[in-house]
Parts: structure tokens; C-alpha cells; sequence
């Protein structure tokens, strides 16, 4: 298996005052955080995006597609224990992904599989802060305060590792179909039969995050990413400049097998939607797979993580289609006042209501 020759971020300087310059996604250009100058810079923008074979992969992966390649630094957060990579330049004193400032070296061992293509931010940061703001004023159980607890100033972009996983699975199923009927009585009972089908389905990029810093319902919440060939960029250190990714910790093995569950999952829906009956027990299905391949890719979100009382929230914004989700205390004050005003209501229609 030939894996590309591709390298991680590397800084990319400002060249009007030498500071690491931030790739903007709504300029597509590079602008200094320090002097706001705003300097081109040519992005790969064609390339061949490659899906491995997973197979040949999970038997062997060549030392030339193993680590980064370039200086990059990584932490882990002794908090969330998420580990985040940065560029040399990039000074990384708080977790992205819960706020802690208890970060300690993370020592790579050099056998980082290199993601190979991304997808690049689409929704800027103004944007994001405008979602989040909405978000935030739409939940009506949250306590007042809460917007001065969860600033949307303290936005982060991240690129999150991600595998994706093709297949072409058929599964045989038997199980028992069941026809609804009246007995002599008028009671609803059911005839039962033995059934039994085939389908067959390709999946193409189901998702698995690697993700350890983002809470996995909010992962999943903001999916899915739009990951065909036509919107994933081959990788180009360009895209990545100053921003913060996260180093997979659910490695290829691991994800595969994650990747397999979701797609038996699907497959299994599709044979109990393929039988023809009102209802149906005892369901078997034997999933065969082929044809399996497999991409490492970085793609973009924005979060917000903050901590209220003794418990920590998140909230992620796609950095692609806009999606929203995310976590927030509740209110007991609120709570409270609502179970008292229903308890009133409760109270007025047993006293006048039968009147």
C-alpha cells in the first residue's frame, strides 16, 4: 500500500513582522495575528484523495506514512486527557477542549498515522460566534448567568481526526414475520410465519472520531461532515496554520471495528425494514463485508468549553455546515418555579374545573 508523501503543519510567517500567520477561511488567504497583514498563499486545492485498503492496512502500515514529520509539539490535558499537536510557535497554555491549564508534555512515538486530506473551514469565526450567541438564548432552562459563564469569545477552531470507513456489505436475514388479525372476540392478535431475505448496501464514509476532547454525543450530534472527494482538500500545511488538531487516540484498529458496528447497525435497519409484515421478532442477520477501505482525514469544528458549578459543557459548531449542539446546566430556579406553576394549574382545574 503507497501512502503519500505528506507532511503536518509547519509554521508559516508573517512577512511583514515574522509571527506565525492563521489560515482565514473566509478570506482564503493567511493573516498575522499580530499585524493583521494579510499575505496569498497557494493551497492545494487538486490531488488525488486515496482510500486504503483496510486489510492490508490493519496488517501493516510503512514507517514513511508514520509521524508528522515537521516540529510540532503535543500536550495532554491531565483534565479531559485530550492531546492536542501545535505548531512551534504556537504557545498552547489552556485545553481547547475543557479549559484546563493542567497540560503536561506528550512524548509522540513516531507511529502517528498522518492524515492525508482535510476539510477546511467554511463557516468563519464571526459566524460561529453568531450560531453559538442563538444557540445559547434559545435554551430556556439554562440559568441567566449562563452567557457570562460560556463566553463566545472564547471560541476555538480545531481540527478533529477522523476515519472513514468504506464497504460493501450484503446480509442474509431470517426471522419471524407477523400479521396482525381480530380473533372472534374483536382482540387484536398476531399470525406469525418464518421469513428471510437479502440485502445489499455500499457505505461510503460512515464516520468514526478519534476524538477524545469532544464529548462523543456532540460528535455525533453535528454529523455529518460532508466528506466526498469533491469538498476534502489534500493535506497542505497552508490549512492548518495556527490552528490547534487533535491526535487521534482511537487508532485505526480500534476505529475500524467502530466503523464495522455502525454499518452492521445500518444493515441490520435495512433487513427489518426489507421484511414485509406488520411486525416481526427474532431477527438474525449475517452481514458479509468486502471491499473495505479506509481514509484519515482532519475536519474543522468550533467549541466553546467551559465549567459551571463542578461539571464541565461543551458546545461544538460543524465547521462546515453551521450544525449546533451542545451541553448547559439547567436551571433549578427555573425547574422549580414551573413545577409550582403546574401544581397551581393542577390544583384551579380540580377545584373549578368540574364546576
Amino acid at each position: 500500500m503507497q501512502l503519500s508523501e505528506l507532511t503536518a503543519s509547519k509554521k508559516l510567517a508573517c512577512p511583514a513582522c515574522g509571527g506565525e500567520a492563521q489560515w482565514n477561511p473566509a478570506k482564503k488567504a493567511l493573516i498575522c495575528a499580530f499585524c493583521g497583514t494579510e499575505s496569498p498563499y497557494e493551497v492545494k486545492t487538486s490531488g488525488e484523495i486515496v482510500e486504503h485498503d483496510l486489510v492490508a492496512a490493519l496488517k501493516a502500515i510503512p514507517k514513511d506514512a508514520r509521524g508528522w514529520q515537521d516540529e510540532r509539539r503535543s500536550v495532554r490535558c491531565q483534565h479531559c486527557q485530550a492531546i492536542s499537536t501545535f505548531t512551534a510557535a504556537q504557545q498552547g497554555k489552556a485545553c481547547d477542549f475543557c479549559g484546563s491549564t493542567s497540560l503536561v508534555p506528550f512524548e509522540e512515538t513516531g507511529d502517528i498515522i498522518r492524515p492525508e486530506s482535510l476539510l477546511p473551514f467554511e463557516i468563519n469565526e464571526p459566524a460561529a460566534r453568531d450560531k453559538l450567541r442563538q444557540w445559547y438564548k434559545s435554551r430556556f432552562w439554562a440559568p441567566n448567568n449562563l452567557g457570562g459563564k460560556a463566553l463566545t469569545d472564547t471560541v476555538k477552531g480545531v481540527y478533529l481526526p477522523y476515519w472513514t470507513f468504506d464497504a460493501d456489505v450484503s446480509a442474509s436475514y431470517t426471522a419471524e414475520g407477523g400479521e396482525y388479525y381480530q380473533n372472534q372476540k374483536g382482540e387484536r392478535e398476531v399470525r406469525w410465519f418464518p421469513v428471510s431475505g437479502q440485502v445489499q448496501h455500499f457505505f461510503d464514509d460512515t464516520l468514526v472520531c478519534g476524538s477524545k476532547g469532544v464529548h462523543p454525543s456532540l460528535v455525533e450530534a453535528v454529523e455529518p461532515f460532508p466528506t466526498t472527494s469533491e469538498r476534502l482538500k489534500p493535506y497542505d500545511p497552508g490549512y492548518l496554520s495556527g490552528w490547534t488538531v487533535e491526535r487521534y487516540q482511537l487508532d485505526l484498529v480500534a476505529g475500524a471495528q467502530r466503523g464495522r458496528e455502525r454499518m452492521t447497525d445500518a444493515i441490520r435497519q435495512m433487513c427489518a425494514s426489507d421484511i414485509r409484515a406488520d411486525t416481526h421478532r427474532n431477527l438474525q442477520v449475517s452481514p458479509d463485508f468486502a471491499r473495505q477501505t479506509f481514509k484519515h482525514v482532519l475536519l474543522p469544528i468550533w467549541m466553546v468549553g467551559y465549567n459551571y458549578g463542578a461539571k464541565d459543557y461543551q458546545v461544538v459548531v460543524n465547521g462546515a455546515t453551521g450544525q449546533v449542539a451542545g451541553e448547559y446546566p439547567k436551571s433549578w430556579v427555573k425547574i422549580t418555579l414551573a413545577v409550582i406553576a403546574a401544581l397551581i394549574v393542577v390544583y384551579l382545574l380540580a377545584k373549578y374545573g368540574g364546576g
